[in-house]
């Protein structure tokens, strides 16, 4: 008999709704997590000042680049560096001339604590783009699949938004939106003027703005407009695995969580063709053990989840585990961004903001939808900002000092607005993951190594985000204009995707369309790794919804004998 019914691998986003759904269905269910207990309401800089952190919340350079020499480039500080993994204590491979930032937060709920938020529906549009052109093999679902399953998570979860009837960016099931302000709402009117198929709304936003009674319950309540959700939010405003799905998944009776302690391998009895269980590291006494479960679910980060697999070597599967496609640990992704434009505009001077809203604006995909076509595959949307510049617009001289040159700088100057496009990028084999079996990390586990760059679709994207957006400021009467493109190695965006697709074929994927592993029935991958491409929105959403679709299905499966 196996010590749980279920057991999950990691406690983010995606491990979160594994043990909140296995839970609740009746399972007895172990979660693991690699990294530190966090519990909810341990946010140890939650609002804070400046003045109450070493350096005014500055990390030293000195620390940045002994420590977090990947990590930094997140623009990490005082404020949050907890939530990081030190790059010098837990080391990757990096191939010099395509190399991968690998952003990690190894703790309980893992980066639902850091994470942006912006939760998107993916639609038909993305569904059907790797069989319309050719890249990437075909998903096997559809948004009819899916459809139901973010109702499910959107309901739970708390996303504020708005109704807008966009075909290929879905409407949800909303909390009320936060408002836009009064330069956004005059660069949205000047833009609906001057490009029908180009539309700005609010940011749909993983923060409450109108708690259901459910989210009452476990001890949520409504944003408070601080804007400091990488830090935590002790009032579970934001969605997080401690504010939602780790509470709900304790009321049930049915979890037992173990923290600090990393799993080794996922454990393969070729006499059943099924996992059994999983060999695991403790991260403090380096003592190994093992747990054996019924199901066995890999929530551990795109990467995590697969290097666990590629690890997991067998008779069977000397490649990993259920890798008899040869293509675990092939196309990996992350979105494009940091290209775009800035502008100012002087109007709105007796215009202010109150509190700090924690989203943005969103303008979805307008490329290659339709008849509309660019010269290049596939397409973006684009994030905005905006704020009051101090007086003078946030210029000094040289020569400016003292209370004169201080009170000269409590005003204000004028609007600045901002725009960045999140671009898709195409599924490749050659942008990859393997083991490193030359190099171990503390726990004697091989070095993940990537190697992944940007194609010529991508640089062309980066080019038309650029030069759209700076013709957009333009249009809607903005000033001082500036483009940008900063050609960053993939991962920065912190939406890592692939290396376990999803597929209809066993040969030329690893996972079926409940994220089971095709060759190994009891194994399920329900984050980033198993996607099949990337569309353009911000992935979360769907990591939650895939999870409780394939929870459903495993629990079914279970109760009917036939896992």
């Amino acid at each position: 008999m196996a010590d749980f019914e279920a057991i999950v691998v990691g406690s983010g986003i995606s491990g979160g709704w594994a043990a909140k759904e296995l839970c609740e269905k009746g399972l007895k269910t172990l979660l693991l997590e690699r990294g530190r207990t966090v519990e909810a309401g341990d946010y140890p800089t939650e609002g804070k000042g400046p003045w109450e952190l070493p350096n005014h919340g500055r990390t030293s350079r000195e620390e940045l680049a002994k420590d977090y020499y990947v990590q930094r480039q997140t623009g990490i500080n005082e404020y949050h560096k907890h939530f990081f993994v030190k790059d010098s204590e837990k080391p990757y491979g990096r191939d010099p001339e395509r190399p991968f930032t690998w952003i990690r937060g190894h703790q309980l709920g893992g980066k639902s604590l850091t994470w942006g938020r912006v939760s998107l529906r993916l639609s038909d549009l993305d569904f059907e783009a790797n069989l319309a052109d050719g890249h990437g093999v075909d998903w096997p679902i559809r948004y009819a699949d899916i459809a139901p399953w973010y109702d499910y998570v959107e309901r739970f979860a708390g996303i504020s938004g708005s109704r807008e009837n966009i075909p290929h960016l879905p409407d949800g099931i909303f909390q009320p939106p936060m408002e836009l302000n009064c330069i956004e709402s005059y660069v949205k009117e000047k833009l609906d003027a001057a490009y029908p198929d180009r539309r700005i709304i609010p940011s749909r936003t993983a923060n409450l703005t109108e708690p259901t009674e459910e989210q009452l319950e476990l001890g949520r309540s409504a944003c408070q407009f601080r804007n400091q959700c990488m830090r935590g939010c002790s009032f579970g405003a934001y969605f997080s695995s401690q504010s939602a799905t780790l509470p709900a998944a304790e009321r049930s009776g049915n979890l037992a969580t173990v923290t600090d302690t990393i799993v080794h391998s996922v454990i393969y009895d070729a006499t059943s063709g099924k996992a059994s269980g999983v060999r695991v590291i403790d991260a403090k006494t380096k003592e190994t053990t093992e747990y054996t479960g019924d199901i066995i679910f890999l929530c551990a980060s795109a990467l995590g989840s697969t290097h666990i697999m590629l690890n997991s070597i067998s008779e069977n599967f000397p490649d990993g585990i259920a890798n008899g496609s040869g293509v675990l640990g092939h196309y990996l992704m992350d979105h494009l961004f940091h290209a775009g434009a800035r502008g100012r505009y002087s109007g709105f001077q007796d215009k202010i903001e109150i509190g700090r809203r924690p989203n943005a604006i969103y303008m979805p995909r307008f490329r290659n939808v339709g008849d509309d076509r660019s010269g290049f595959l596939r397409g973006y949307g684009y994030e905005g900002w905006s704020s009051r510049l101090p007086t003078r617009n946030g210029r000094a001289e040289s020569t400016d000092y003292g209370a004169d040159f201080k009170e000269s700088m409590r005003g204000y100057g004028d609007w600045e607005f901002e725009i960045m496009g999140f671009g898709e990028m195409l599924p490749s084999f050659d942008n990859h993951v393997s083991l490193d079996r030359s190099k171990t990390d503390q726990w004697g586990i091989p070095l993940l190594n990537t190697s992944c760059e940007h194609g010529d679709n991508e640089r062309a994207m980066l080019e038309d985000i650029r030069s759209s957006a700076v013709e957009m400021l333009d249009a809607a009467g903005l000033k001082e204009i500036e483009g940008y493109v900063r050609e960053r190695p993939p991962g920065l965006c912190i939406h890592e995707m692939g290396t376990a697709r999803m597929g209809r074929d066993p040969s030329t994927s690893v996972l079926n369309a409940f994220n089971q592993a095709h060759e190994v029935s009891n194994l399920f991958v329900t984050d980033g790794a198993a996607m099949t491409s990337s569309a353009c929105q911000n992935p979360s959403l769907t990591y939650m919804a895939l999870t409780a679709r394939a929870a459903d299905y495993a629990v079914t499966k279970l109760k009917d004998g036939l896992l």
